[in-house]
């Protein structure tokens, strides 16, 4: 590993097209945000593993000869995450049995993928890691998924399983597919340990970057998709994922002959959304931009339909509406987050008054964009002065 230490990223992720109807075996499509989530490893000193998450206030560390030992006295297949193992990681690091809180999840993943890694590949490293995130947590946006993409990289990287693609010059570096697939199911293992019973959607997204099509347990990567500039709204409002699917399942049970046809028309927009966004690299004509338009305002009538939209949401997409911009909610609904296109037409000034309006409106607005590439390895001239500040913090 070289002095300086390893640079890597990945990207958070928003549900496009396919909310709620994947459930019930529909496609769905989901795309990497620009918000990414950065980690640097570094050698350690002293024979001690560190970790810093400035984002969610934490700060741990411990020795390599105690992490050893915890190693040997955990049971079970080396890389999926039992209830034993889990209760043994949790009294080593003093976390409660029943802790939800994203700093323990966070600290928990991390040991977990680090004992698990170095048991199949070498030994415990002796590193400093510093983790920070563009990504709010808890807003649907892939968070956790990113964070355990970088650690799974990095780690691999440490116990000599994958590679250091990164040549003297070069700004960015990918793995090869062998190797991010490695990386891949690492990082499932890791948000298995946060989530308990995750789809895989959320960390192949944040491996492969792009976009991908999810039906039935499927994942599928798409070919050559653009990257699309989109407004990303927080609206703040807390929501219950486990509720909102309660209640879209309760309503198809009610009216079945209403709601199937519904949840039909949006697996018919994921696969019309795939079909204009894979035609697109190779005739990248204006004409496309005013179909995703017409597709995001369809499918926000449906999801307002199928019981998952808010106020919040609506409130949203009138303001965006205000300025000839077209919007969706994005994940669970009832609240959360919703994106907006912004078609290469939408003027600076036009993009600007909306920020504004949806910030006025006590939303938190980021300026990003859809179909960024997945796990990637960074030279520090790579990263700007603020991530590089973030990650240097001691």
């Amino acid at each position: 590993m070289p002095e300086c230490g390893l640079l890597v990223s990945a990207p958070g992720k928003v549900i496009l097209h396919g909310e709620h109807a994947v459930v019930h075996g529909k496609a769905a499509l989901a795309v990497a945000l620009g918000l990414r989530t950065f980690l640097r490893l570094r050698p350690g000193g002293g024979e001690r593993l560190r970790i810093h998450l400035p984002g969610v206030g934490v700060r741990r560390e411990w020795d390599v000869a105690e992490l050893r030992a915890l190693r040997g006295r955990l049971t079970g297949g080396a890389n999926s995450p039992s209830v034993e193992q889990l209760d043994t990681l949790k009294e080593f690091a003093g976390i409660a049995a029943d802790a939800s809180a994203p700093d323990s999840l966070a600290i928990l993943a991390f040991l977990y993928m680090c004992l698990a890694i170095s048991a199949k590949y070498g030994d415990v490293p002796s590193v400093d890691i510093t983790v920070w995130s563009e990504l709010p947590t808890g807003a649907g946006l892939g968070s956790s998924a990113a964070y355990a993409v970088c650690l799974a990289a990095a780690l691999l990287h440490a116990c000599g399983a994958i590679s250091c693609p990164l040549k003297d010059g070069e700004a960015t570096a990918r793995w090869t597919e062998e190797e991010m697939t490695l990386i891949n199911s690492w990082a499932f293992q890791g948000e298995r340990v946060i989530h308990g019973n995750p789809s895989g959607v959320d960390n192949a997204v944040g491996t492969w970057g792009g976009a991908l099509r999810y039906q039935s347990g499927k994942i599928t990567s798409l070919k050559r998709v653009p990257m699309l500039r989109i407004l990303l709204t927080n609206t703040k409002v807390p929501r219950s994922t486990k509720v909102l699917v309660a209640g879209v399942k309760e309503k198809i049970l009610k009216f079945p002959a209403i709601m199937n046809p519904v949840l039909d028309s949006i697996d018919a927009i994921s696969q019309e959304c795939q079909s204009v966004l894979e035609a697109m690299p190779t005739n990248p004509s204006p004409e496309y931009y005013p179909v995703l338009e017409e597709l995001f305002d369809i499918n926000q009538h449906h999801l307002n339909v199928i019981g998952v939209g808010h106020p919040s949401l609506d409130r949203l997409c009138r303001v965006t509406a205000s300025h000839g911009l077209h919007s969706k909610l994005t994940g669970a609904g009832g609240g959360g987050c919703g994106i907006t296109l912004l078609p290469p037409d939408a003027t600076p000034l036009a993009v600007e008054a909306a920020k504004r309006d949806l910030c006025a409106c006590g939303y938190e607005c980021w300026e990003t964009d859809i179909g960024a590439p997945g796990v990637t390895l960074h030279s520090s001239s790579s990263l700007n002065a603020q991530v590089l500040h973030a990650l240097s913090e001691s």
